[in-house]
């Protein structure tokens, strides 16, 4: 069911709702969906709590208790003995927060590729002597001591968001994924220095910190990821301005911050304001923009009695406005609710390479203990089954595996990136190469987005552009423009909601409505203007928005590769139903909500859709954040861009059909990566188990088999290329 303001107002259902206390925690540590269910359901069977709501994209957790329940001090205890840190949320403090952890991600990835580039000064001339060049055991060790000079600080160090987060859920009794990497880390480093205090030919320091590299790219991706999501919301919300002028008892006006209005006050818009709240006007009439919210690209008429949204954009005269809905229950808020609700339900999607990483840790950790106490039981000693035990982890590692999806995702971003179009999740190509459905708005992404005059005798067009020249009307604009630089009427009028009105030549003429002009035959289906003199012939002006000139190319193939195509758009239905055959399209609709687009994205995907959005209007930006995937040009909105899973440049449509081809390869590569690391650890496990491996073959097989996925995922560039 679509969201609505003119059923029974956001206060009107706060009063009649029982009281409770809602209580607003920032949470940090909360990483995964396994995180999320953990914290609501152990906070769902507290007694006195009714409902807890946690978004992964912000690290806000909700909490919604009774009178008497357990205040915000028994919360922050609850989930600190849970094992993730909490504090009241303060928007600034969550910026900070957001701020300092990308700050100690991205020092962390520094110094681990600080250490993972300098130790291999010192390792591969190691590596060299082993291969029959000139090396003592003496200038071994050297090497080796200098080795772990490096790596030890930077391994330690780089590794702390590992090691803090393994220790925090060891103590609570759970693992996380970050326990089994800590353990090969603190392991593979406590084997080098056995073996470098025994006088040993092998170490590894230089695994360890090569590890925790790569492992804190993916971390710190993910962080961006998450930043760009609450960014999205953000961006919204920034059409809320932050103060309101409120009219009193007296008639005075006084300014007061957006958050403290009322419903049921009175708020004045002056021209040009954006409207920061809901509501109905009392006194006044013009004209609104009301295109970022639904996507109408005609200015909109309102009157005393007319709601309007908040975001609107007031184009002409003063307007009284009662407030309907408090500045958290307003349109753009509840748009704002949509797209992190979005973004969280993304962000529980589950990689191939997750799945796969939940099968090795058991395995390959049961594996490397079946081997030490096997070998020992077999009659080796302790220090040689360790060694083979660390050998088994050492082979399969698993860099192969973190490197198979990774490396195809960077390889086909660079391709994209090359054709102007950016990747801003490298999860999305995932996403966009399981599609089956493509939704596009109509306004900027079917069509240009700017109002052309359809053919018009060219005197006609320069006698009505005087006026048009005195107006801010957009259709008034779009006729200046075709009859380009010339003279505006010196005394001229704009009339509120029907046009304007001036003198051209000594003749009082007026360009607007059809009734305003003194016409009869208006098309209430078309986008147009009147002209014309007074007691003289109306003429009349239409417009439509060009569709872009690669639009029906880009359906087709589409169409070819076996996808579906519908329009959804706010405006008028004969624009959309034209912009629709001219592009090919045969399912669409028109005059939708923000709220209807995400419901019918909702709808679809409860059908087993997978669908890609492609919009560029606030109005799309919470259909963007429901969709599977979501694509936005680059003249699009920032809410909208922020919201999105990509975006392009430049005019034409054809970036979504090659992005949904290159996804695809990426899959398919992927895929094959994946095959290959599960056949390499099949063959690599037995070896090292059997002692057929030694841990400096291990650490080449680690290697190459991370080289040969990087290589396979560089096959996309001698393919196809752009």
């Amino acid at each position: 069911m679509a969201l609505t303001l003119d059923q029974v107002s956001p206060g009107e259902r706060a009063a009649a709702a029982p009281r409770s206390e809602r209580l607003e925690l920032l949470v940090n540590g909360a990483r995964c969906a396994n995180c999320l269910a953990k914290i609501e359901g152990e906070l769902r069977r507290t007694p006195g709590v009714t409902d807890a709501r946690l978004n992964l994209t912000t690290s806000k957790l909700a909490v919604t208790a009774k009178p008497g329940g357990p205040d915000i001090v028994e919360v922050i205890e609850l989930l600190k003995r849970l094992g993730y840190p909490a504090a009241p949320f303060d928007p600034s403090e969550a910026l900070d927060a957001e701020a300092r952890e990308g700050r100690r991600l991205a020092l962390a990835l520094g110094v681990a590729a600080f250490g993972a580039g300098n130790v291999m000064m010192f390792a591969v001339p190691v590596w060299a002597g082993l291969f029959g060049q000139e090396l003592d055991a003496s200038t071994r060790s050297v090497f080796y001591w200098f080795s772990a000079l490096v790596a030890t600080p930077c391994a330690v160090f780089a590794g702390m968001p590992f090691f803090t987060s393994a220790w925090r859920s060891l103590k609570k009794g759970k693992a996380n994924m970050d326990v089994p990497i800590s353990i090969g880390v603190i392991l593979t480093l406590c084997i080098s220095y056995t073996e470098l205090i025994q006088g040993g030919a092998h170490a590894y320091f230089d695994a360890a910190v090569t590890l925790i590299f790569l492992l804190l790219i993916g971390r710190y991706l993910d962080h961006q990821l998450r930043q760009r999501a609450r960014g999205a919301a953000r961006d919204l919300l920034r059409l809320q301005t932050p103060l309101v002028r409120v009219i009193d008892a007296e008639g005075l006006e006084h300014a007061i911050a957006t958050r403290d209005a009322s419903v049921g006050d009175l708020i004045a818009i002056a021209p040009g304001d954006r409207i920061a709240l809901d509501g109905l006007i009392e006194t006044g009439e013009g004209e609104i923009d009301n295109s970022v919210i639904t996507g109408e690209t005609r200015p909109l008429h309102v009157a005393p009695g007319d709601t309007i949204r908040a975001g609107a954009l007031n184009l002409s005269h003063r307007l009284v406005l009662r407030v309907a809905a408090k500045a958290e229950d307003s349109a753009l808020a509840a748009i704002s609710r949509l797209m992190e609700a979005g973004a969280q339900s993304r962000s529980a999607y589950v990689r191939l390479a997750d799945k796969a990483a939940a099968i090795y840790v058991p395995v390959v950790h049961a594996a490397a203990a079946l081997t030490f106490f096997g070998a020992w039981a077999l009659g080796l000693s302790p220090r040689e089954a360790l060694i083979r035990a660390v050998v088994v982890l050492i082979v399969t590692c698993p860099c192969a595996l973190g490197l198979a999806v990774p490396a195809v995702q960077i390889t086909a971003s660079g391709r994209l990136f090359r054709r102007g179009i950016l990747v801003k999740s490298g999860a999305a190509l995932e996403r966009l190469a399981e599609v089956d459905h493509v939704v596009f708005d109509k306004t900027g992404v079917i069509t240009e987005g700017r109002p052309r005059l359809l053919g018009a005798p060219p005197r006609l067009v320069l006698q009505a552009a005087v006026l048009a020249r005195a107006s801010r009307h957009p259709l008034a604009k779009a006729l200046a423009a075709e009859a380009g630089p010339g003279p505006t009427a010196q005394v001229a009028e704009e009339i509120a909601g029907q046009g304007i009105e001036g003198i051209i030549n000594g003749r009082r003429a007026r360009l607007g409505r059809a009734e305003f002009v003194g016409a009869h035959n208006a098309d209430p289906s078309e986008t147009e203007l009147w002209f014309g003199f007074v007691d003289d012939v109306k003429v009349r002006f239409r417009f439509e928005e060009a569709v872009r000139g690669d639009a029906a190319a880009t359906i087709k193939s589409l169409l070819e590769r076996g996808l579906t195509v519908e329009i959804l758009s706010g405006d008028a239905e004969g624009a959309v139903r034209r912009a629709a055959e001219a592009a090919g399209i045969t399912q669409w609709r028109a005059r939708l909500t923000p709220f209807e687009k995400a419901e019918a994205i909702e709808t679809l995907k409860a059908a087993g859709r997978k669908v890609l959005m492609v919009g560029d209007g606030l109005n799309d930006a919470a259909a963007l954040a429901k969709a599977h995937a979501s694509m936005a040009p680059g003249a699009a909105v920032d809410a909208s861009q922020n919201a999105a899973d990509l975006v392009w440049m430049g005019e034409g449509l054809g970036a979504v059909a090659l992005t949904i081809e290159v996804a695809r390869s990426a899959r398919r590569l992927a895929l094959e990566n994946f095959a290959f690391s599960a056949l390499y650890n099949v063959v690599a496990m037995p070896a090292a188990m059997f002692g057929l491996v030694n841990p400096l073959v291990a650490a080449v097989a680690m290697s190459g088999s991370s080289l040969v996925v990087t290589l396979n995922a560089l096959r996309m560039n001698l393919a196809g290329r752009p």
